[in-house]
């Protein structure tokens, strides 16, 4: 299948390989790390079904200090957390289920979307052309490799001078 694209300008591409989970979550932790210089990041999420999205989501939430349970919010549209020593909370978007961009404006969560804190989209080509662009956008590609069928590879793409730095920030620590 093949991963859907962003659909805002860009700022910068880059393409890391994400050969396990453990790669992962490394990924989750440099975010997590630097997100105290960027406390208002929205991220958007791309990829097919079992890319690993919300396995990325999941571990970005618990490197920035949630207990508990994290449920996809794929019924809910939205699952707010509140995050250890932070005023606002991280919001978890899946507009996976929308099946028209007019669902997204009817579901009054616009508000939550350009709210302060951290914002997590996935699925955000759901509700195009409504969403203003995000700081990133991750794109989660299933790339089976000979011994590996799990491998996965990442485009972080930026839209901002937010997510330039972020996306920096992020590869150097990944490294």
């Amino acid at each position: 299948m093949t991963t859907l694209q962003p659909p805002h300008a860009s700022q910068g591409i880059w393409h890391t390989p994400l050969p396990n989970e453990q790669a992962t979550a490394t990924l989750a932790q440099a975010i997590a790390h630097h997100s105290h210089t960027h406390p208002h990041l929205r991220i958007d999420l791309y990829g097919d079904l079992g890319a690993g999205k919300t396995t990325f989501v999941r571990l970005l939430l618990r490197a920035l200090g949630v207990e508990g349970r994290i449920k996809s919010p794929t019924y809910a549209l939205m699952e707010s957390y509140e995050l250890p020593g932070c005023a606002t909370p991280a919001r978890h978007f899946d507009l996976y289920r929308l099946e028209t961009p007019e669902e997204w404006q009817e579901s009054g969560l616009e508000e939550e979307l350009n709210a302060a804190g951290l914002r997590l989209v996935e699925w955000p080509q759901k509700a195009q052309p409504l969403l203003p662009a995000p700081d990133l956008s991750l794109a989660f590609c299933i790339t089976p490799q000979p011994d590996t069928p799990e491998w996965r590879s990442l485009t972080i793409t930026s839209h901002t001078a937010t997510g330039t730095d972020m996306a920096q920030h992020v590869l150097k620590a990944t490294a």
